[in-house]
């Protein structure tokens, strides 16, 4: 007895290392298969002989058996982006997957999403493995034809199989279109069927109608396909659905109500979550929506719903997540709104809403996420709007016409320890400590603000009424994004600069206040600074030397101030800048030669209305991406450097960043970089399409010389201006080749010649001026140039349309000239002809009358070829009279 259950042991030992062995080593093949660029599977070491602790293996505790494959990449964040893309590319497995996974015959759960298959086909072995119960294959760039086999998995509970557009890549679609036997064989054994995700699989609404009879489903993704109709009942239990996401399909022209109505006929929908940004809706928003009363999460973004909200609204007290931005919801914002109870995020922006806003958004008091901005809302904001919002840190309520006005002289708000003070119309409001993300630009708040949470992310108060200082910063690192422009502050920058430890701020604008005084030397507490704008103000002084510590620098505008001196050479430490704008100043001195070797990278360089003198460095030709270069208005003298056609995106050598320039610190607000710009005789603010712009304006200066025929070589230029300068000389003749030009002015120099034709070819040029110079002939016609004003040409000798003075003839002067020319030979030859006609007559027919031997010789001469002539046409005569 004890032997056989010695022996017995010994067989399950043995067949416990057999499985072992069996398990590891179909492991080992299927890792033979991966590529694995982050080391993910360095577990997996064939000396070790226990493969249930390698990473990513589960077992069952009791048999040993291989139950779970965990290898989603990217720890599950799928489109995470935060990472440049060979870091995320390299957190992704790739390559094949070996059918050795058919050995583990227990095997119950693989999760394969996240990670980047380059595209192959889901392998049909995956259909044998008839165990399993859960089976992800998203977003992990498997492409082609969806294999039927899949449709065995009789167990199957959870089949993610959904793509998704990575601009990385190109896009990759799990494609359904000629995969209708997986739906149908999915509605064989769909009753155990309970999430199911298909999102980018191409499916359009007739596919989606093959698919039937699950009727235990909770979950069902079904964004970015083509459907173009409402999920057809035949599909399973709609009662019973949990969660649906049908956003990115085509349901243009289809109402929200119609789409719905499967739910809204249920006696108890269980929806919690619905989903249908960009779909295309139309329509308004149901009464019915009140009978989704376990709502947890409604996203109908970017669509076309118009109409009210409605009152039903307030029935959904489990409702955590309402977003209905991008739409045209207009009329008020229901006061039932503030029976969501549980509303932690509401997002209403961009609408067309109206009226006040109701105090009834202060009743909810889990709300942390609130953005009222880019509607119609008027009206005055109270402490009974903020009553229970305790929790709230990211307020967004610009573009409105809303007036903040506390009615209780001492009110104490009920946000914890609060420390951003406004003085507004002799009362005293704050705004809580917990708040992160504030952006209430665009209205007409007034009053003072005195100091800044530490806590603060972001702020943007831009384009109100602010008055008196700026305000103190709270002690700690300060928010990255600090937007206080456009409004009325006053007096120093100091107290807001200086009296700190190091800030942790990337955007500073207070550009277009009052602020006056020096601009103080502590830049060296700001090392994080990106972009500082103080454009438009009273500063004066010396640009700061200490500005070179921040060498992080990207964008540094100064435009519009009293500032004077030389600029500082600390700042050839900004070597990552890519905006300077120093326009409208008092500066003096020569153009450093350090701007064109150590700023290289400069897209926007604009000194314009100085006073500096001297000649352009011949360095600033090493700025290969400027796009925009102002120096008009100075002092400079001497000639147009001719390595200008150095610059490689002026003349279309290279392509332009400036495009690319994105910043978003915080959310998904981004700085908008601006510039005032004279273009096409004009001066215009630009920001949008300041990247399309490219220009070079050297106006208003003392430079001599001949314009640089390798100016032509810019070919992407739309607007030059050499204007008001002491230029010489004719117009390059292939100033044709300057295809983009769209403004070209040349007035008040000392040129001279006639216009070249080549102009007439310049099809986008609107903006032309050759005023008050030495031009002579006749303007060049193209349907540009004669459609210009004649104060274009004014000053001038020239002729033709759209001048009133025609020219005298119509052709050139210099055919005329060729014309009489070729008249007088034409005589000459006539009398030659007639001379030589003349002497050659009286050289033959004078010696005959003359010399009696020389006549009768010549005609016995003519007398025998007289006889000679006879002979022959007698002789020819009888010949064929003979025949």
């Amino acid at each position: 007895m004890e032997e056989y259950r010695r022996s017995k042991a010994n067989e399950g030992k043995q067949s416990f290392l057999a499985l072992n062995i069996r398990k590891r080593q179909a492991l080992l093949n299927f890792k033979h298969g991966i590529i694995d660029r982050a080391n993910k599977l360095a577990s997996w070491d064939g000396e070790d002989k226990e493969c249930c602790s390698w990473a990513g293996i589960v077992c069952d505790n009791y048999t040993g058996h291989v139950h779970e494959i965990h290898l989603r990449g990217l720890d599950g964040q799928c489109k995470l982006l935060d990472f440049p893309s060979d870091q995320v590319l390299k957190q992704k497995l790739g390559g094949d997957l070996s059918p050795s996974l058919l050995h583990l015959k227990q095997l119950r759960h693989l999760d394969l999403s996240c990670n980047d298959f380059g595209g192959i086909q889901v392998p049909s072995f995956i259909g044998s493995l008839r165990n399993l119960r859960y089976l992800n294959l998203s977003i992990s760039r498997f492409g082609g034809i969806i294999p039927p086999q899949l449709g065995n998995l009789s167990e199957l509970q959870v089949l993610g199989l959904g793509s998704f557009y990575d601009p990385n890549y190109e896009l990759t679609r799990n494609d359904f279109m000629n995969s209708s036997l997986v739906l149908k064989g999915l509605s064989n054994v769909g009753s155990n069927l309970i999430s199911l995700g298909i999102s980018s699989c191409g499916i359009s609404s007739s596919v989606l109608a093959t698919l039937h009879n699950l009727t235990s489903l909770f979950n069902l993704d079904l964004s970015d396909n083509q459907l173009t109709k409402a999920i057809p009942k035949s599909l399973g239990n709609l009662c019973n659905l949990r969660e649906t996401d049908m956003s990115g399909n085509r349901f243009h022209n289809t109402s929200l109500t119609y789409l719905l109505e499967s739910f809204f006929g249920c006696k108890s929908p269980s929806l919690e979550s619905l989903v249908l940004q960009f779909s295309g809706l139309s329509g308004h928003l149901p009464d019915q929506l009140g009978r989704l009363i376990h709502l947890v999460h409604l996203n109908l973004e970017g669509n076309r719903i118009d109409g009210i909200i409605p009152d039903s609204i307030g029935q959904l007290s489990f409702m955590r997540s309402l977003q209905l931005k991008g739409n045209l919801v207009s009329g008020l914002v229901p006061y039932s709104i503030g029976g969501l109870s549980s509303l932690e995020m509401l997002d209403l922006s961009y609408n067309q809403l109206n009226g006040s806003i109701s105090d009834s958004l202060g009743r909810l008091s889990k709300l942390n996420y609130l953005d009222l901005s880019s509607n119609l809302l008027t009206g005055v904001v109270t402490e009974a709007h903020f009553a229970k919002l305790t929790r709230l840190k990211y307020l967004l309520g610009s573009g409105n016409n809303l007036i903040l006005r506390p009615q209780l002289a001492n009110w104490t708000p009920p946000f914890p320890a609060a420390a951003v003070v406004f003085k507004l119309l002799g009362f005293r409001a704050s705004i809580s400590t917990l708040l992160t993300y504030l952006d209430i630009s665009k209205n007409h708040i007034q009053g003072m603000l005195f100091s800044i949470p530490a806590t603060l992310e972001m702020l943007d108060l831009s384009s109100n009424e602010f008055t008196g200082q700026l305000p103190y910063l709270s002690n700690g690192s300060g928010p990255t994004f600090l937007e206080l422009s456009n409004n009325f502050f006053g007096g120093s920058l100091h107290h807001l600069l200086c009296p700190y430890d190091e800030k942790w701020t990337d955007i500073l604008n207070l550009g277009n206040n009052n602020l006056s005084g020096v601009i103080p030397e502590c830049w060296v507490k700001w090392p994080r600074l990106s972009h500082l704008i103080l454009e438009n103000n009273n500063m004066s002084g010396e640009v700061p030397r200490t500005l070179g510590f921040s060498s992080s620098l990207m964008s540094l505008n100064m435009h519009g101030n009293k500032l004077s001196g030389r600029l500082p050479a600390s700042l050839m430490n900004l070597t990552n800048l890519w905006f300077l704008q120093l326009g409208r100043n008092e500066l003096v001195g020569c153009i450093p030669t350090w701007l064109g070797t150590k700023l290289s990278s400069l897209m926007i360089l604009e000194l314009g209305s100085n006073n500096f003198d001297g000649n352009i460095p011949q360095e600033l030709c090493h700025l290969a991406n400027i796009q925009i270069l102002d120096l008009a208005h100075n002092n400079l003298s001497g000639n147009i450097p001719r390595c200008f056609n150095n610059f490689s995106v002026l003349s279309g050598k290279a392509t332009s960043s400036f495009l690319s320039y994105m910043f978003e610190p915080v959310g998904t607000k981004a700085l908008v970089i601006s510039e005032s710009l004279v273009m096409k005789g004009r001066e215009d603010i630009y920001n949008s399409i300041l990247p399309l712009v490219m220009m070079i304006d050297l106006s208003s200066n003392n430079f001599v010389g001949h314009i640089p025929s390798e100016l032509t070589a810019l070919r992407q230029l739309k607007s030059l201006n050499l204007s008001r300068n002491q230029l010489t000389g004719r117009i390059p003749e292939k100033i044709g080749d300057m295809k983009s030009l769209e403004s070209f002015d040349l007035s008040m120099n000392k040129l001279s010649g006639a216009l070249p034709m080549s102009l007439s070819s310049l099809s986008f040029l609107s903006s032309f001026n050759v005023s008050f110079n030495s031009f002579t002939g006749r303007i060049p016609s193209s349907t540009q140039l004669q459609s210009l004003n004649e104060s274009s040409f004014i000053g001038n000798n020239l002729c033709g349309d759209p001048l009133t003075k025609q020219c005298a003839v119509e052709v050139p002067a210099i055919d005329q000239e060729e014309e009489e020319d070729g008249d007088g030979a034409d005589l000459g030859l006539i009398i030659s002809m007639v001379l030589g006609l003349v002497t050659g007559f009286w050289m033959i027919v004078g010696p005959l009358v003359v010399i009696r031997s020389w006549r009768i010789a010549y005609f016995r001469f003519l007398t025998r070829v007289g006889y000679m002539v006879y002979d022959v046409m007698y002789k020819y005569c009888c010949y064929m009279f003979s025949k």
